[in-house]
């Protein structure tokens, strides 16, 4: 059968670990018969992907973060036009980033090419409308949610619940806690706190602050803890610098231990986000806290129509997990509710149960989410050739 060419545009931590998994799967349902191009960050570099231009420069949050570097993403857009249009890819497939990505959608809807989108818009949460619009740019969708599909199907785009990648880190795991605790000079019965600032600098410097300050709390009501932060490369030494303000003993890994992390930790404070889901799906108890811009705050609250934040609470449509978010991210409540979730052994069997509850909701059938992704745009690319897998 033909070679196929696939165009891949990632432009978020998160949606580049989504692009690793799916061409690693793509590779072992169709090997080299299958090309990857397009933009990436390390994660897909590692599987052979090289980049158009740095990732980093798409993974901006919030309309008043992005308006100082518009110009360069409207540069690096036209880029990836110019780039599309020359390789003519049989498929493109844009991955969450959906600022940038409808863009550049909306720009090749002449090109002979399958348009597709991996990462539904969460228009179940705000700007409904949004599904109309994403039917009139692609051919086909791949949702991280169940109740997703009908969302848009009604709209008229074909979709496909391919489950959360959260699920298939998860099985991935192998590590072994007592030996990372081990490693990281944690005796068994001491007390271990994972910390998780989030993966983008604007995340990391506006709640930094208030992280330091709730663990210096922290430090006060239980000395004995020691905190593990794994965190990105790029993020690492503000990530050190933040920690070394507090006085409790603290270790910095890189995104390979997070995993370890997670296992070996009692307790997680972190950013709302993908990475408060993986803690819950790993069965550790969490506290999400989070800030936006102030002016982006006052926008969301009046075009977000769910009362949670965080996916497991959303899912179970119950708060069994807590959000400080806003006004209620205090240095007070955040070092006051992690005390609660420590110490209290109920709570933190519920949310174990709660995350046990929602891993089985995000893994649709037997196939792990990147292999139905995969399978999917397979199907589509031949499709688009008169193929058939």
């Amino acid at each position: 059968m033909a070679r196929l060419k696939i165009m891949l545009v990632a432009g978020e931590p998160s949606g580049d670990a989504l692009g690793a998994h799916l061409m690693r799967s793509a590779r072992a349902l169709a090997g080299d018969r299958v090309e990857f191009i397009g933009v990436g960050g390390d994660l897909m570099a590692a599987e052979g992907l090289k980049s158009l231009f740095p990732m980093s420069i798409l993974s901006v949050m919030g309309l008043f973060e992005i308006a100082p570097r518009l110009r360069t993403i409207l540069r690096r857009l036209d880029e990836a036009e110019a780039y599309a249009r020359a390789e003519k890819p049989d498929l493109i497939l844009t991955i969450d980033s959906p600022g940038f990505n409808k863009r550049l959608i909306k720009r090749l809807q002449d090109l002979d090419t399958v348009r597709v989108h991996y990462v539904a818009p969460s228009v179940w949460a705000w700007r409904p409308g949004r599904a109309k619009k994403m039917a009139e740019l692609f051919d086909h969708l791949l949702a991280l949610l169940p109740f997703e599909p009908r969302w848009f199907e009604k709209e008229g785009l074909p979709t496909t619940f391919v489950g959360h990648p959260v699920v298939e880190s998860e099985r991935a795991y192998d590590g072994e806690p007592r030996a990372f605790r081990s490693n990281i000079g944690v005796p068994p019965q001491g007390q271990l706190l994972c910390v998780l600032f989030g993966s983008r600098k604007g995340e990391v410097s506006r709640l930094g602050p208030v992280f330091v300050r709730a663990l210096q709390r922290v430090a006060g009501q239980m000395p004995h803890t020691h905190i593990v932060s794994p965190t990105l490369p790029h993020l690492r030494d503000e990530v050190e610098a933040l920690l070394a303000r507090q006085p409790l003993p603290f270790t910095v890994t890189g995104p390979e231990s997070k995993m370890d992390s997670f296992h070996a930790a009692d307790a997680a404070l972190a950013a709302s986000g993908t990475v408060a889901l993986e803690t819950g799906i790993a069965g550790l108890p969490t506290v999400v806290a989070y800030r936006l811009n102030p002016m982006t705050a006052f926008l969301a609250k009046r075009l977000i129509k769910i009362e949670y934040a965080n996916l497991i609470n959303i899912l179970l449509d119950r708060p069994v997990v807590p959000e400080l978010l806003q006004e209620d991210c205090t240095p007070e409540r955040i070092a006051e509710t992690l005390k609660q979730v420590l110490s209290d052994p109920l709570q933190r069997d519920q949310q174990t149960e709660a995350g046990r509850l929602v891993r089985n909701m995000l893994r649709p059938g037997t196939l792990w989410p990147s292999a139905k992704a995969a399978r999917v745009i397979l199907n589509l690319a031949d499709r688009n050739r008169g193929e058939t897998t």
